[in-house]
């Protein structure tokens, strides 16, 4: 039951002739968005398509060095996604390495836990399974992770005089900044939090709605969709706690005081 419609390279014109009306409308209204909508644009369709071909080449060689080399290469780009998302990150190689670490542990150990154990593919890294898994765990980490960071640091710049206040009390660095941490993990979790209570009311997820273009049984693509769900909420509530946790105790030296100075632009 495999009817799938080919998309022509026709068909694909037209749907972007519709984001550049959208660049255009951006344009003419002066909100600064068109030739971001336009490059955006441009590097889905590169990007993409250079996927495409290293997949092709990946599935004709089921090889665990492959999925290694590209889970590698995703992890490298989700790390720089998630530092310079940040409006204050943190200074040296903890701006990049913490989120980038926290994704590591959570990203990776769920999906070679669904490899292995839920899905069972043979073998267990089939490139068919595990890059598009670990691609749709990593991303929306991804979005957890670099929120999350934000919140904590945005807040801990905003609420110093407060933190330093609780330290002088005597109180121990994690009660001072508690309920930054706790916002700050909030943040992060909010966006797969609210995807799975709008989850076939509101939205058709991206994998189910491929899976029956593809002509995959409803209910089968159903209860894939429903396996990815956890998964993500899984892999994202994993990393974002890892990632404020790793940060806020960056926040602190070895004698629990604040230290701002080691965000980029922070106070000395």
């Amino acid at each position: 039951m495999s009817d799938t419609i080919s998309i022509s390279p026709f068909d694909l014109v037209m749907a972007a002739a519709l984001v550049l009306v959208i660049a255009a409308l951006s344009t003419r209204a002066n909100l600064g968005l068109g030739a971001t909508t336009l490059i955006a644009a441009v590097r889905t369709t590169v990007q993409l398509l250079l996927l495409g071909l290293v997949l092709k080449a990946a599935f004709a060689n089921t090889s665990l060095w492959w999925v290694v080399g590209l889970a590698l290469i995703m992890l490298l780009v989700a790390g720089r996604e998630v530092m310079v998302r940040q409006e204050r990150q943190f200074a040296g190689p903890w701006g990049y390495g913490l989120g980038t670490f926290s994704m590591f542990l959570s990203s990776f150990a769920v999906t070679v836990l669904a490899l292995i154990v839920i899905i069972g593919p043979h073998p267990w890294y089939d490139p068919r399974y595990a890059i598009p898994l670990l691609g749709m765990i990593m991303g929306n980490t991804m979005t957890g992770v670099a929120l999350s960071l934000d919140g904590l640091t945005r807040l801990a710049q905003q609420q110093r005089g407060s933190i330093e206040a609780r330290l002088m009390l005597g109180h121990h660095r994690d009660t001072a900044i508690a309920d930054i941490r706790r916002q700050s993990v909030h943040s992060g979790l909010i966006p797969i939090i609210n995807a799975m209570a709008t989850a076939g009311i509101v939205t058709l997820p991206g994998m189910m709605t491929g899976q029956i273009l593809a002509g995959n049984p409803p209910m089968e693509a159903v209860k894939y969709q429903i396996l990815i769900m956890f998964l993500i909420t899984a892999g994202t509530g994993l990393g974002t706690l890892g990632a404020v946790w790793l940060g806020a105790r960056r926040l602190f030296d070895e004698r629990q005081r604040l230290r701002l100075d080691r965000l980029s632009g922070g106070p000395h």
